[in-house]
């Protein structure tokens, strides 16, 4: 019977790997496996730690008492590949292909099809992958940008945004299909999404230096001012890249990262922390209010989500300036691991097919 089966799923990082296994719409065990900066430094590149995160993997299964004949389905999150639309997608050869290369870019989340599929082969079961952060569902007006031959990007917390947006319309009785919604993820990077009848339709980049500056990225920059610092400073592509995604916002501001020591310092009276925290702020309102207009004002709710979505302060400044759009949602965090599962369930259960990747 199916419902004796499990479902594993691996959504892996940087340095560590989240992992789960459901059975009955239970978790029944979750881990994360930190990696130390000396393990992941053996390799000279990410593909070379498939071993290393596999092995990890096998001795959570064997620990689990997993076996062949065990799992339903495996499922992880999906990495930098070409652009496709939002849903449940089978792992195929032409998938891992494009993520061990790196030919839509390179990062951890890469890994997540790749060693998925690899378990998969073994156990005998397919392997999936659920609204990665390529997902693309502009509207052609969207990829617009201003310039000949450079286009908008659709890169954005699509798993855990269009999971959210399902979560809280279920709650509220109506059908995502059928429903307009603004997202907004604000973690480590921020991106905004006008999600309309179950298409998103436009974003914020997270990725590509659009929108609000966060803890780590810059977010949006005045183009000149920007273009002689590379130039003065003879800039390559993985430097702009650093700054743009890991040296800007709160970082080059602060020399500090973590939201809840900045939202102390501002609360506690420190003029510089509060002033760069209520800028944040600021600059996510304006996001939201740009998605505000993609939806022409029909807007059933605008949902934040996200790790720094606990911030009460921060959680209340937006609501102060946004409400008169729409009534606001908090759903703080990520739940990744539930968002693939869940995603894998739609299609076992026949509520959705499976789409393949071409």
């Amino acid at each position: 019977m199916m419902d004796d089966k499990y479902i594993l799923v691996i959504n892996p990082g940087s340095t560590s790997s989240k992992v789960a296994l459901y059975c009955s719409n239970k978790c029944v065990d979750e881990s994360i496996f930190r990696y130390t900066v000396e393990e992941i430094g053996k390799y000279d590149t990410i593909m070379d730690q498939v071993p290393f995160r596999e092995e990890r993997l096998r001795t959570f299964l064997e620990t689990n008492k997993i076996y062949p004949g065990d799992l339903a389905a495996v499922v992880a999150r999906g990495g930098l590949m070409k652009s496709i639309i939002g849903g449940t997608y089978l792992v195929s050869d032409d998938m891992v292909s494009d993520l061990r290369s790196g030919k839509y870019g390179m990062h951890a989340s890469n890994l997540g099809a790749i060693i998925a599929n690899d378990i998969a082969i073994k156990y005998g079961v397919k392997a999936y992958t659920v609204d990665p952060v390529v997902v693309d569902e502009f509207e052609d007006i969207a990829r617009i940008s201003g310039y000949k031959g450079i286009e908008r990007r659709s890169v954005f917390h699509a798993l855990n945004q269009k999971a959210v947006a399902r979560k809280v319309l279920k709650e509220e009785k109506k059908d995502y299909f059928a429903s307009n919604v603004i997202v907004t993820h604000i973690g480590g990077g921020i991106s905004i999404g006008a999600h309309k009848s179950g298409r998103v339709i436009d974003c914020v980049n997270a990725f590509d230096g659009e929108g609000p500056f966060s803890p780590e990225r810059t977010g949006g920059l005045p183009l000149i001012d920007f273009a002689k610092k590379i130039i003065n400073e003879n800039l390559d592509i993985p430097q702009v890249k650093s700054i743009l995604a890991g040296e800007g916002g709160m970082k080059s501001y602060l020399g500090e990262i973590d939201i809840k020591t900045i939202e102390q310092k501002a609360l506690a009276g420190e003029i510089e922390y509060k002033n760069y925290f209520d800028g944040m702020c600021y600059q996510i309102s304006k996001g939201i209010a740009e998605m505000a207009a993609v939806l022409k004002g029909k807007v059933d709710y605008i949902i934040l989500t996200g790790g720094v979505s606990h911030s009460e302060y921060v959680v209340n400044y937006i609501k102060s300036h946004v409400e008169w759009i729409s009534e606001v949602k908090v759903m703080p965090g990520e739940e990744e691991l539930l968002a693939l599962y869940e995603g894998v369930m739609r299609v076992i259960k026949g509520e959705e097919e499976a789409r393949n990747y071409s």
